[in-house]
């Protein structure tokens, strides 16, 4: 049987993955004021910083229409599709009325798995669809090991940039303005239904950086069999320092580091970093 991964464009891959056409994105659509950016291989991710900095409200997202889901739907006998949070965006919610669309005219298979994360949280999800399909297990058991996989994996993130936060209203005009002055640095992570929590907070990005590597090594769920994934918003630097953190805590297997394409980016903001395991 043939399969296909298709993923929201909140999932971020690799160069290599990218390549590989292994992995099909559906994007979603980045608003800033009057300005439209379409979350696909043409992102210019410094632009829409330059925008997100000069812009005094909230930047907004639109999930993708069902069409859009559904235009893939006939590309293998299999198919799986990884989105961003339910509680986050509508993406999953599309993709499950197209999921619905289309099983009214054909007979397929067709799992709509919401990763209750984003970013490297996605890919890893997608990853390991990838892992099980190849080695031939059927249908049923690739969507329930990927569903366990998910419900053991943890995402946290830290912000270099918090105006994002005090826009979208998650922090208040005075919490941000004390943390920009105190240089304080928030961790944060999901919570098992994907909404997003603070974990902890530290004064410094690589004092934050330390204590998210402190909290993963002690969430990791057997890291030896699993793969750290990294984020970042054009900050490769401190990508690299909070993998080395992380892998010299807990003995993951292997990892990835990946830059952020739109959605990401619109939540990470400039410099952030994102971790998944």
């Amino acid at each position: 049987m043939s399969y296909q991964i298709i993923g929201d464009s909140c999932t971020d891959l690799t160069k290599e993955q990218k390549e590989s056409g292994e992995y099909k994105l559906v994007p979603l659509t980045l608003e800033i004021g009057a300005d439209t950016f379409v979350d696909d291989e043409n992102f210019n991710q410094s632009l829409f910083i330059e925008k997100m900095k000069a812009y005094p409200d909230s930047p907004k997202s639109a999930c993708p229409a069902p069409e859009a889901y559904m235009d893939l739907f006939d590309k293998a006998d299999d198919i799986y599709v990884v989105t961003l949070s339910s509680q986050l965006s509508g993406s999953y919610n599309s993709a499950e009325v197209a999921r619905q669309m289309y099983l009214e005219q054909e007979t397929k298979n067709i799992a709509i798995i919401d990763s209750k994360s984003a970013s490297v949280g996605q890919t890893l999800l997608a990853m390991k669809i990838k892992e099980l399909a190849e080695v031939g297990l059927p249908f049923e058991k690739v969507v329930e090991e990927v569903c366990k996989f998910r419900d053991e994996q943890d995402t946290m993130f830290v912000l270099e940039d918090l105006e994002n936060l005090r826009k979208n209203g998650r922090l208040s005009n005075i919490k941000a303005l004390l943390a920009n002055v105190l240089n304080i640095k928030p961790v944060m992570g999901a919570t098992p239904e994907g909404t997003i929590i603070q974990l902890d907070q530290t004064r410094g990005m690589k004092k934050a950086l330390v204590k998210m590597a402190e909290l993963a090594a002690e969430k990791a769920i057997r890291p030896e069999k699993k793969i750290l994934g990294v984020a970042h918003c054009n900050n490769y630097e401190l990508a690299t320092f909070v993998r080395d953190e992380i892998m010299k805590r807990a003995g993951f297997k292997d990892s990835i580091i990946v830059d952020t394409a739109g959605v990401s980016t619109l939540y990470a903001n400039d410099g952030g970093i994102i971790i998944s395991f």
